[in-house]
C-alpha cells in the first residue's frame, strides 16, 4: 500500500499504533513494526533511562522504522530528545504543546515529526510550523483529547481540506474498515490506540486489557477538560469525579482528586476502582485480546475487503 506515509515512514501499511503511556513500550512497537505497521514508543510514562532502555530493546527487536511519542508537557523532555538523537530514532511524533519547540531541532539531525492535533487552527500552525505530518485526533479517542468535542468523522475532512502534508486520522478507529472510512474522507493513514491496548505485547495491566475487552457502549466519558481531556472507562474513581463535577467543584478540587500516578495506578498496576483508565471509544468495539501482527492483519484484511465491496458498487 503505497501512499504519503508509508513513503514519507518507510513502511509497508499506514497504519500507526498510537504512543500510549503506560502501554506502549518496546515489546508492542516493535510488534508492531514487524507487521509492517509503525509502531510508537510512548515515552511520557518514562523517565529518561527508562526510554533509553526501550528504545535499546526496540532496535534490537526489529529492524524496520518505529518512533517515540514526545508529550511536550513531559518535564525532562530535553532528556528524552538527548535519547532520541543519540539512537538515532527515525520519527518522532509530538503533542500536547507547541510543534514549533523541538520540530526544527530534530529534523536538523534527519529526524521526520509529526504533531497530534485536534482541530483545523493547530492543524495549519502545525504546518506552519514546518513538521512532515500531522495526526488529527478527534472526540472518540482515549487518553488525552481535544476541548472542542470535534468527532474524527467531522475533524478530518475538514483538516483533510485546509492540509497540504501527509493527514493521519486518529479517534474511534479500531477496525479495517473504519480506517477505509478514515482514508475516505481525506487521511494519508491512521492512528490507531486502544486496540493495541488489548495485546500481549501491550505493557498495559492484564485486569486494564480485560475491562478494555468487557467494555461496552457509553462505558466511556470524556473528562477533566479543566486539566487536561482524557476519555475514562468509568469505575469508583470516574464516580468520584462525577460527583464532584456535579458539587460544582473547582479546578483545584479536581486536581486535588486526580492526584499524582492515577493512570500509572489504573492501567499499569491494574488498579481498577482507583485507577484512572484512559480508553477510547472503540472499546465497545474490541472483544479480545490478540497478538499485535495478526491485530495489523486483520485491519490490512478487512480494509481490503471493504475496499473490494466499495468499489464493486461503484
Amino acid at each position: 500500500m503505497k501512499n504519503r506515509i508509508t513513503q514519507l515512514f518507510g513502511i509497508q501499511y499506514p497504519i500507526i499504533q498510537a504512543g500510549m503511556i503506560w502501554c506502549s513500550g518496546w515489546e508492542l512497537a516493535s510488534a508492531v513494526s514487524n507487521a509492517g505497521g509503525l509502531g510508537i514508543l510512548g515515552s511520557g510514562s518514562m523517565y529518561p533511562e527508562v526510554l533509553d532502555e526501550h528504545v535499546r530493546k526496540c532496535k534490537q527487536a526489529t529492524d524496520k522504522p518505529f518512533a517515540v511519542n514526545l508529550p511536550m508537557l513531559y518535564p525532562d523532555i530535553d532528556k528524552h530528545v538527548e535519547t532520541i538523537i543519540k539512537h538515532k530514532v527515525p520519527i518522532v511524533f509530538t503533542s500536547a504543546g507547541n510543534p514549533k519547540t523541538w520540530t526544527s531541532h530534530l529534523q536538523q539531525h534527519g529526524i521526520k515529526v509529526v504533531h497530534v492535533v485536534s482541530s483545523v487552527k493547530f492543524a495549519l500552525k502545525s504546518q506552519e510550523a514546518g513538521v512532515d505530518a500531522v495526526v488529527a485526533e478527534g472526540f472518540e479517542a482515549g487518553g488525552h483529547n481535544g476541548r472542542e468535542e470535534t468527532t474524527t468523522f467531522c475533524l478530518i475532512p475538514a483538516v483533510a481540506e485546509k492540509l497540504s502534508i501527509p493527514l493521519i486520522a486518529a479517534g474511534g478507529i479500531g477496525t479495517g474498515r473504519g480506517m477505509l472510512a478514515a482514508m475516505n474522507l481525506g487521511a494519508d493513514a491512521v492512528q490507531i490506540g486502544s486496540r493495541f491496548v488489548a495485546s500481549p505485547e501491550s505493557s498495559a495491566h492484564q485486569l486494564f486489557k480485560q475491562a478494555v475487552v468487557d467494555a461496552g457502549e457509553g462505558d466511556t466519558l470524556l473528562m477533566l477538560k479543566e486539566l487536561t481531556p482524557v476519555r475514562l472507562l468509568k469505575n469508583p474513581f470516574f464516580e468520584e469525579l462525577r460527583a464532584a463535577y456535579a458539587n460544582q467543584a473547582d479546578v483545584d478540587t479536581l486536581r486535588e482528586i486526580l492526584g499524582r500516578g492515577r493512570a500509572k495506578r489504573g492501567m499499569f498496576e491494574g488498579d481498577m476502582e482507583a485507577g484512572e483508565l484512559e480508553i477510547g471509544q472503540v472499546s465497545a468495539l474490541i472483544h479480545e485480546i490478540k497478538p499485535a501482527a495478526e491485530i495489523v492483519r486483520e485491519l490490512i484484511d478487512e480494509y481490503n475487503q471493504a475496499l473490494s465491496e466499495q468499489q464493486k458498487i461503484n
